[in-house]
């Protein structure tokens, strides 16, 4: 089969690869679309907690695609060496979905990845409460514009977005934001910013210097008063790994600090939510942008700069 082939750290190729074979309970996919999401690169390159080995093999953790028997499904939970950038992939049998006829394949293939993250974060890990303020820390990106929407849609009662791009910001609003964060400002004047007022969750796709000054901001207090309390959901680090997290930040606040991903979410959990996410896109309550490129220019795609909040999906 015609597939994309990396070796960890290089650039993917187009070439041939080996079709695979079904094993128990696995199915083979016929590939209809897949997103290049920034954990596919993560692991592409080795950096991500669930890279390993040194092995070629086909990048993609997630798809679009028909099942032998012609049913269109979005599916994951690949094999390695198999991901789904390539004519054909394997998955598990129960790793895929039905997808209702109104949702295109590009669109299926791009939002589920991102829209997943900020969900399982904020009902799973942070036990978002109707009414409850939610900071989107990296919202310009992506997953961050997704998890805008997707806090509205559960029930925040105000959405603060965090992100560097003012442009993508203001765009924000219309997407659900109450408020705006600009990163790209001193840091004595980000912590004051980050500082007026209490969240009760962070949803935080950054890490790196962005959370420092955000915990600056949220802990030092006084006996005084009972510190607000704030759930810190960990799900990206675009910004950069690890930071420094003084002991006195946590003496000091209420800051609870948890991650969101492969590990810590049941599959129990995944399967629950993906059909309400597949509900909200074909309804057009959840957007996102998505820009089709041909499977045989992988290795130009996967150097393409994309705008905030669009998504580049390899068709076959």
């Amino acid at each position: 089969m015609n597939a994309a082939i990396v070796t960890p750290g290089q650039v993917p190729q187009y070439g041939y690869f080996a079709d695979p074979v079904a094993g128990e309970k696995e199915q083979i996919v016929q590939v209809k679309a897949a997103a290049i999401h920034h954990v596919v690169k993560s692991i592409a390159a080795g950096k991500h907690y669930s890279a390993g080995g040194d092995q070629s093999l086909v990048p993609g953790v997630d798809g679009v695609g028909l099942l032998a028997d012609g049913s269109r499904v979005y599916f994951g939970a690949v094999r390695k060496p198999y991901g789904t950038f390539a004519e054909l992939s394997i998955t598990t049998q129960g790793w895929s979905m039905p997808l209702l006829d109104g949702l295109p394949d590009a669109t299926a293939a791009a939002i589920f990845n991102p829209a997943m993250s900020s969900w399982l974060a904020l009902i799973y890990r942070a036990q978002l409460q109707p009414g409850e303020t939610v900071l989107i820390l990296g919202a310009t990106g992506t997953s961050g514009q997704l998890a805008v929407q997707v806090a509205k849609l559960l029930g925040a009662g105000k959405v603060i977005a965090a992100g560097r791009n003012k442009a993508v910001l203001e765009q924000l609003r219309a997407l659900g934001a109450d408020e705006c964060i600009p990163l790209d400002q001193s840091p004595e004047n980000l912590v004051k910013a980050f500082a007026a007022q209490p969240y009760d969750v962070v949803i935080d796709y950054l890490w790196g210097e962005p959370v420092m000054t955000l915990i600056t901001a949220l802990t030092g207090n006084s006996l005084r008063k009972e510190a607000p309390r704030t759930r810190l959901v960990q799900v990206g680090s675009m910004a950069g790994d690890p930071i420094s997290l003084p002991s006195g930040a946590l003496r000091s606040s209420r800051l609870e600090i948890m991650g969101s991903g492969g590990g810590s979410v049941s599959i129990e959990a995944i399967f629950k939510v993906l059909p309400e996410i597949m509900k909200k896109a074909a309804e057009g309550k959840l957007q996102i942008n998505t820009i089709e490129m041909p499977l045989s220019e992988v290795a130009t795609a996967w150097a393409r700069e994309v705008p905030g909040g669009s998504r580049l999906v390899l068709v076959p």
